[in-house]
């Protein structure tokens, strides 16, 4: 499973002659970071716009799915099981069934080629993911913490900022981390919602920039290496998290 990781990344710093020699080279002793140059020049604007549209997906999925998991799972709102049967049959939709109407749904906005398009499309499917998560988690929180914040006066928006949140930690980094990485990865939103090349995220960019170098092998690797390590980075800091939190939850159910 790790040996296509490890040849991309080898593949990334050989010579082009390597490359094409009959005999593999394991190891790349007389290696090159050409094809990170080049990837830095015509790829380092699509990284930003990744690292936007992912960064503001996980605002706009924490600044809803938070409460709505609150709500549901300690206030006893009225229909709240109807309701996380919808976000579980939500989960279950194809994304490219929504791409044709997102698309429409842009265009008459006028947000085609814009990030914010991708914001929103992205958190189409992160908002019913990172709920369930958190109504998990936070059917097991004590009513004895909102109940003692209630007695010294807060509010329920106070509550749920200063109390219940801070508890929550593990698994709002967990909803955040797979809500990032949803919106890193994401390409059939991309392609459909962006015509520019300069307002492609990297998962467009890389395709193009695929298709455009066949031949120079070298910066293609290079490239899937850069546009990963984002992602393998933010899994190894938050992996502790992660793993308390999808722990924590599934045993509090």
């Amino acid at each position: 499973m790790l040996f296509p990781l490890y040849w991309m990344v080898d593949a990334s710093l050989l010579r082009t002659q390597d490359l094409v020699s009959p005999t593999p080279t394991w190891f790349p002793l007389h290696g090159t970071l050409a094809g990170y140059r080049s990837v830095l020049d015509s790829q380092g604007g699509h990284l930003l716009v990744s690292l936007g549209v992912s960064l503001g997906t996980v605002a706009v999925t924490l600044l809803i799915a938070a409460p709505a998991a609150y709500g549901m799972a300690t206030l006893r709102s009225p229909g709240r099981r109807a309701l996380l049967f919808s976000l579980l049959v939500a989960q279950m939709i194809p994304g490219i069934v929504m791409a044709n109407a997102l698309y429409v749904a842009a265009d008459r906005l006028r947000l085609i080629n814009s990030p914010v398009a991708l914001v929103l499309a992205d958190s189409t499917l992160c908002v019913p993911f990172a709920t369930l998560i958190l109504h998990s988690f936070l059917r097991g929180v004590p009513g004895e913490l909102t109940e003692a914040a209630a007695l010294d006066g807060a509010s329920r928006l106070r509550t749920f900022w200063s109390v219940v949140l801070p508890v929550a930690r593990n698994a709002v980094i967990t909803a955040a981390l797979f809500s990032f990485l949803f919106a890193w990865a994401d390409f059939l939103f991309a392609v459909t919602l962006t015509t520019q090349d300069d307002r492609a995220p990297v998962t467009v960019g890389i395709y193009r920039f695929i298709g455009a170098n066949l031949t120079d092998w070298n910066s293609v690797m290079a490239t899937g290496v850069v546009a990963s390590l984002p992602a393998a980075l933010l899994l190894v800091l938050a992996q502790r998290y992660v793993a308390a939190g999808i722990g924590s939850g599934g045993l509090k159910d």
